[in-house]
This record gives structure tokens, C-alpha cells and sequence, in this order.
């Protein structure tokens, strides 16, 4: 489990040996030997003319050392101009690819354009191409009596909260951010109306207010706002030559092939003053730095805060400044296709703000309101806070969701015969459009997070759900492998140290897009679907057919163990002697519908335990050495010290591992052992909590033990709420399925339940936020924050919404 989650970039520790893999220059090789054949074939000697047997030698000797000469160039020709072969880890999948299918053209892409796309920055729009035109909001809060410029989603910012409370994945959002006594809300509104140009229109509204208790008036009495747009295609980004926007809303405009022309129009009721710059850059991950460089200069030479006022030629980034005193409010409205005599534009940009854009954002809030309870169903089954948080959840979850475009970088296996300085190949351009794990930390696509993610965001929208999955699966290569981690562009790049980039083609992630395609098959089967969705499924699962073959083929032979039906996580570094247990816990099994063999490779009578099987010692420890390093100095580190060698046996450490047959639900309602599973996740000694049940039992000799000097517990006792929901769902069909221990799980279930949502609940009222992990001790939030990838399973949690195995 360890080896198959993820590190924030501050605690991850670095694997210390590349991954081996397969592929060769096989079509190197083939293309020598054809060329040899065809050398053999010749028959030089019918051109040479007789000469005496003196002259003929020379000849002979010379035609002989021409001939390998020849040879010899022909080869080097060869080797320096043929490319070799790609490795198999970066050949796409030779499949149809799903996004091609036609319920993702048309008026489904479209609809889609638009959005939230860039989930890693507090206010983030683009659409849904490699090169957008795309805006943002950045804005200078006080933090330690210093001002900050905000922009990119940061735990340093030390902000009270942020994220959607409401979204719905397509036309609406509502999110609130709290910066040491600023609050900022900000409304997202999509329109596709007549004389509107591809994807239609969109308009944020901004609202800034302050708690007097909170804000100190010497860091003045108002607010500075600083919205820009910036076109990725390099277009030029037309400046409005007169800014006056009580006279005219006019901001900006341009023109691009996938929207037309389009303008950029600025509202408000309130006095608020106007500045602006004008930049030119290729990069597009780093445009705070050129706001805060403006600035700065501006405060140096003029002794003010505020932007320039001035713009180089052919700007592809524009920037306003919008300042205003507390509290006040604007709307920016985005209007594509307004080159046609038809465009109707000021009748637009009147629709998309003011008191109409105020009937419309509550019009769409009442919908999402509507619809969640229509989904889930929580009015009868929790509280009202627990129903604002559960809403919370899945409108981060879905305003999450983001596009990114470019390269993963890979891996090279070390028997690739490539030249020996590259270390490195690149995957082919690809999209990915995903939910992330976090905005802060992990605003990127993960496998493994992406199959529990979808769990509640097909309930919600199963068009998006399936959208998301069809992104991923296009993601295989021809070997069925998808790169665990996603980092596709710059902006994604930008937040991941340089070590963590590649990606391994041996490493895999726990396939648990299957988990959400059971769950839409038994959809099917329950005829939850309308008769246009069902269609639309079906040539979705004949279409991504082949590639789940092809993925579940990957893991059945690369994961494979030495015993039949075995299974182990690949990746991990057995040599280290920097970690007290070399990540990825070892022979972790595949769990396989028959008991019978599943009890003979892992189930332990004497405990009533399932375990890993592999080589282990519990003589292993961290202990400090003195090391030399560079010339000769002296050091101290932490290394691992084993006192007993390792051999086969069980693993003895009791926790969410050892319950995955329980979770799979394929242990019979009448047998002892079931009863033994309950126990074990009942007993206080074990895993049992009043928040939730821990990752590792408080008796395990790794419960709560550091891996490195530097890399702290991650699953060795800490609370996760994807396994959790995952046990809770096990719990709920144990307690409808007639038997010996049926009252006994539903007891288990009821209180595991209230546990969960209480702790959950209560940390985000007292947070701010929904987090990664949970203290088992007190049941505070920790890690990565906002963390709406699987925390936000909570929703279906207090939904009783279970997944179908």
C-alpha cells in the first residue's frame, strides 16, 4: 500500500534504482540482417577484368580493402542516421482510441469547453484544448504584516478555507476563500446563447468583504484585485485604447480560430479604480512573478502599488488591476463570436452581469441544491452541517476537475540499447482531462485516486464520469501500462520536484477504474440509466474493451508472484538500506474469488488474519552510522540495520491490507472467519477508533514509524477515508446478507459510519477544510488540505451509496 500511494514533494523519499523493463533494437537488428542478405547476394567479382597473377593480387588486396571500406561507411551511415526504435514504454496502445467516439463530439464536447480547468490556482478558467486562451485571478492579501500576492493554491498562504461549496462540473460554481480577515467569494457562470461563438460565454463575479475583528485598517481600507487573460496560441491580446469602464465595459479583445472574436467586458455598481499591464511570454506557469516584477518596479520608481499602465507590443497576457474599497463586487464577462452582425453584444453582456447574472447564479444554486438531494438523499439520513459539508465535498470534487495537456516523462529501463547519456524518453502528447487529489499539493491526474473519485461523480453526472475514465484509458501504451502520476504542461510541471517527474513502466497503481466500471455495469443491470445513457455506456464499454483486456493482461503478468495466483507491487528498492521497510510492503495478493486459495497463500488460523507472504524480519531497525562523504569527512546517518535475515513467511502486521478479502466480500456470511474479520476490525487494540479505523494496528512494530530520518508515517496508522468507505461498504452487505453475523456487522457498520462523518464533519467546521488523513489519537485533519479526492467519499458515506462488487 505504502509504494502505491504518493508523497507531497516534502516528504517523499527518493528511490535509489531505476526500474528494469523489457524492449529491445529489435528492428535495428532486422534492418543489419536484411542489409547483410543483401551484401551476400551481390557478386562484385563479374566486374573485374583479368590481370597477371602479380596485378591481380594487388587488386585483389585492394577491391578486398575497398570492399570492407565500404563496408565500414555503409555501416556508420547506418548507426548515425537510423532512429531506434521507440521503446515499447512510450508506443501507444494500436487501438481505436475512445475519445473518438461520437458521444464525446458534438454538443457534449462543446458543452465542455469551458470551465475551472486549472485547479492548482484559487480562481483558474481555460478550455479544453492544448492552446487556450485562459484567465485567472491573483490578489494581494496580508499575512505577519507583510503583504502576499495570491494566485497559485499554496499551504503557506495559511488561508482560512477555500474551495467550491457548490459546482456542478459544467455551467456553475460557488467558492469562498478566508485570508486573515479578507474573504473573497468567487461565482462561476457558463451561457451558450444565440450570436455566441463556440462554447459560448462566460462571466466570474468577485466579491470582496472583510471581518472587522480580523483586519487591521492600516493595511488599508480596501481591497486590490488583480484579473488577467493570457492566450497560449501567442495571439495578440487587443488592449482597449481608453480604459473608463463607467462609460464603457470594454476591457479587451481578439480573435481565435476555435472561438472567433471574442471581448473581455468589466462591470460593477461600485467606484472602483482601474490599472493595467501589458506582457509578452511563452511561459505561462509562472505570471505572478511578472505582476509582482511590475509592482515592484512601479513602488521603487513611484513609490505606489499599482500596475504600470503600460503594455509592450503584441501582448499575449493582459493584467488588470481592480481596487475598491470594502466591501464591493464586479463582474467579468467573456463573450466569444462577436465579429457577426448578430452577435448581439451589449444585450450579452447585460445578460451575463448585473442584477442578471445575480437571478442566474441563484437560479443555478438552487439546482445544484435540488438535484443533490434528488442524488443522494441525505435529508432523512444526516444532519443539515453534515449536508452543507457533503456538498462542500463533491462541489470541490467536481471543481477539481481539470485539462492538461502535454508529455509524461518516462523512465528509460536500463536494457534499452539507446545512446547512454539519455536516461529519459517522452511519452506522446496526450490530454488528460481528470479530477485531482488536491489543489494545493496534488493538483494533477492519479491513478489510482481517479477510480475513487469517480465513484461519486458518476452518480452526479455520468457523462463527465465516463469522459474522465476515457481520458485515462487513451493514456495506455502497447504493453497496457498507464503512467500512475500525470504530470502533463508546464503549469503541472511547476509543482513537482524534478525527481518525482519520471515515470516507471514496471510501477503500477491499484486498477480502480474497475471499481467504478462494476458499479456502472450494475447499473445497467438495475436499469438506472435512461435509455440514450445506456446506448451511450454500452458503446463506451465495447469501445475501452480492448484496452482493459490489454491492462488487465499488464498486471497479470508484470505483478505476477513466483506462486500461482500470486501477486506483488513492483518498484520497490529491496537493496536500500536507507529505510526501515523498503517501500511497498512486499507480496501483496491479488484477491481472487477463491477462498479456498486465498486462505492457503495468506490466512493465518492462529490470528484469524489474512497477511502478505514474503521474505521479512521484524529484527530490522533505523540506526545512525558514521559515513564518509566527498574528501574524506565524516558524517552521521540513518541507515537500516538487520539483526535476523529476512525469510519467507507471513508478514505479521494487521491492518486495511489485511482486510481486502473482507472488502471484496468474498467470504461467505456463515463462515467463522467473517466473524474473525469483525473482530479484528472492532478490537480498540487493533485498528478501531472513535474517528475511523487505522491504517496499521497499534500493535505492528512499523504502527507510527518514520521510513527515513525525513519521511514520516504515511499508512501506518493514520485514518484514510477510502478505505474506510471501502470497509463501511463491506459492513453494509454483510449486514443484508442472512447469517450467524449479520446483527453483529450492522452494529459495526452504524458506529464505524457516525464515527467517520462526526470527525469529518467537525474538522471541516473547525478548518476550514476537508484533509488527506485523519490522527487517529484525536482525529485532527492531516496532511494535504483541501484534500477532495477520496476524503470526499464522505458524500456517499452519509448516502449510504455503496460501490457493487
Amino acid at each position: 500500500m505504502t509504494g502505491a500511494g504518493r508523497r507531497a514533494p516534502r516528504s517523499r523519499t527518493r528511490s535509489s534504482a531505476d526500474a528494469d523493463g523489457g524492449g529491445d533494437d529489435v528492428s535495428l537488428r532486422e534492418a543489419k540482417s536484411k542489409l547483410k542478405r543483401r551484401r551476400e547476394r551481390s557478386n562484385y567479382g563479374s566486374t573485374i577484368p583479368l590481370f597477371n597473377n602479380t596485378n591481380l593480387k594487388v587488386v585483389l588486396l585492394i577491391t578486398v580493402v575497398a570492399f570492407f571500406v565500404i563496408l565500414f561507411l555503409i555501416n556508420h551511415l547506418v548507426d548515425s542516421t537510423a532512429e531506434p526504435e521507440l521503446p515499447r514504454a512510450v508506443t501507444p496502445l494500436p487501438a481505436p482510441k475512445i475519445m473518438d467516439l461520437a458521444q464525446f463530439q458534438g454538443e457534449h464536447r462543446e458543452s465542455l469547453y469551458w470551465g475551472t480547468y486549472r485547479p492548482h490556482l484559487y480562481l483558474g478558467i481555460r478550455a479544453r484544448t492544448s492552446q487556450s486562451l485562459m484567465a485567472g485571478l491573483m490578489w494581494i492579501g496580508v499575512k505577519d504584516g507583510r503583504y502576499h500576492l495570491r494566485h497559485v493554491c499554496k499551504d503557506e498562504d495559511d488561508l482560512g478555507t477555500y474551495g467550491w461549496t457548490k459546482h456542478d462540473g459544467r455551467e456553475f460554481g460557488h467558492q469562498l476563500l478566508a485570508d486573515h480577515g479578507m474573504t473573497l467569494a468567487t461565482e462561476f457562470l457558463k451561457s451558450k446563447v444565440d450570436g455566441s461563438g463556440y462554447g459560448g460565454d462566460w462571466a466570474v463575479r468577485i466579491s470582496v468583504d472583510i471581518n472587522k475583528s480580523e483586519w487591521n485598517e492600516e493595511f488599508g481600507k480596501g481591497a486590490q484585485l488583480f484579473f488577467y487573460l493570457a492566450d497560449e496560441s501567442g495571439n495578440v491580446l487587443n488592449l482597449r485604447e481608453t480604459l473608463n469602464i463607467h462609460e464603457d465595459s470594454l476591457l479587451a479583445s481578439g480573435s481565435r480560430l476555435d472561438i472567433g472574436n471574442w471581448q473581455l467586458h468589466l462591470k460593477s455598481t461600485d467606484d472602483l479604480e482601474l490599472h493595467y499591464s501589458g506582457f509578452r511570454t511563452p511561459h505561462f506557469h509562472n505570471l505572478s512573478d511578472l505582476v509582482e516584477e511590475n509592482l515592484a518596479s512601479q513602488i521603487r520608481n513611484h513609490a505606489r502599488l499599482q500596475l504600470s499602465d503600460s503594455s509592450v507590443d503584441s501582448p499575449n497576457v493582459l493584467v488588470f488591476q481592480i481596487i475598491g474599497g470594502f466591501p464591493f463586487a464586479t463582474d467579468i464577462a467573456l463573450l466569444s463570436g462577436t465579429g457577426s452582425e448578430s452577435s448581439r453584444v451589449e444585450e450579452r453582456v447585460s445578460h451575463l452581469t448585473g442584477t442578471s447574472l445575480t437571478s442566474q447564479l441563484n437560479d443555478k444554486k438552487q439546482a445544484f441544491d435540488e438535484k443533490f438531494e434528488e442524488v443522494f438523499n441525505l435529508a432523512e439520513k444526516v444532519d443539515s452541517e453534515s449536508i452543507s459539508v457533503g456538498k462542500a465535498a463533491l462541489g470541490n470534487l467536481l471543481g477539481g476537475i481539470g485539462y492538461f495537456y502535454g508529455q509524461s516523462i518516462i523512465a528509460i529501463p536500463r536494457t534499452l540499447n539507446l545512446k547512454e547519456h539519455v536516461k529519459y524518453v517522452s511519452y506522446w502528447p496526450a490530454e488528460l482531462y481528470t479530477a485531482v487529489p488536491g489543489r494545493s499539493s496534488f493538483p494533477r491526474g492519479f491513478l489510482w485516486d481517479e477510480g475513487f473519485h469517480q465513484l461519486l461523480i458518476l452518480r452526479w453526472d455520468i457523462h463527465i464520469s465516463l469522459d474522465i475514465i476515457g481520458h485515462w484509458l487513451d493514456l495506455m501504451n502497447v504493453d497496457g501500462w498507464i503512467p500512475r502520476e500525470q504530470i502533463l504542461g508546464a503549469e503541472a510541471r511547476s509543482r513537482v520536484p524534478e525527481e518525482f517527474v519520471p515515470q516507471h513502466p514496471t510501477n503500477g497503481n491499484p486498477p480502480t477504474l474497475f471499481l467504478v466500471l462494476s458499479d456502472i455495469v450494475n447499473g445497467l443491470k438495475t436499469n438506472k440509466f435512461s435509455a440514450k445513457d445506456r446506448s451511450d455506456i454500452y458503446l463506451f464499454l465495447e469501445r475501452a474493451f480492448v484496452r482493459l483486456e490489454a491492462w488487465f493482461r499488464w498486471f497479470n503478468t508484470t505483478q505476477s508472484g513466483n506462486q500461482m495466483g500470486s501477486y506483488y507491487w513492483h518498484g520497490r528498492d529491496n537493496k536500500t538500506i536507507r529505510e526501515l521497510n523498503p517501500q511497498n510492503y512486499g507480496s501483496t495478493a491479488k484477491l481472487l474469488s477463491d477462498l479456498e486459495l486465498m486462505n492457503q497463500m495468506h490466512f493465518d488460523a492462529a490470528y484469524g488474519a489474512y497477511f502478505d507472504f514474503g521474505n521479512h524480519t521484524e529484527k530490522a531497525k533505523l540506526k545512525w552510522k558514521e559515513v564518509v562523504v566527498g574528501h574524506n569527512q565524516a558524517a552521521r546517518e540513518l541507515v537500516r540495520e538487520v539483526l535476523e535475515r529476512p525469510k519467507l513467511r507471513f508478514v505479521p502486521h494487521i491492518g486495511y491490507v489485511s482486510l481486502f478479502p473482507f472488502m471484496t466480500r468474498i467470504i461467505p456470511s456463515g463462515s467463522w472467519i467473517l466473524e474473525k474479520q469483525l473482530e479484528l476490525i472492532s478490537n480498540r487494540s487493533l485498528l478501531w477508533t472513535d474517528y475511523g479505523l487505522r491504517s496499521l494496528a497499534k500493535t505492528s512494530s512499523m504502527y507510527m514509524k518514520y521510513n527515513t530520518e525525513h519521511d514520516a508515517p504515511y499508512w501506518r496508522g493514520t485514518i484514510w477515508i477510502n478505505m474506510n468507505y471501502r470497509i463501511l461498504s463491506a459492513l453494509h452487505y454483510y449486514s443484508k446478507e442472512n447469517g450467524p453475523y449479520q446483527n453483529r456487522a450492522k452494529a459495526i457498520y452504524e458506529e464505524l459510519r457516525g464515527n467517520l462523518i462526526r470527525n469529518i464533519v467537525r474538522n471541516y467546521q473547525q478548518s476550514g477544510y476537508l484533509w488527506e488523513q485523519y490522527d487517529q489519537v484525536k482525529g485532527k485533519g492531516k496532511g494535504v488540505h483541501p484534500f477532495t479526492g477520496w476524503t470526499s467519499l464522505v458524500t456517499l458515506i452519509m448516502a449510504e451509496a455503496y460501490e457493487k462488487i
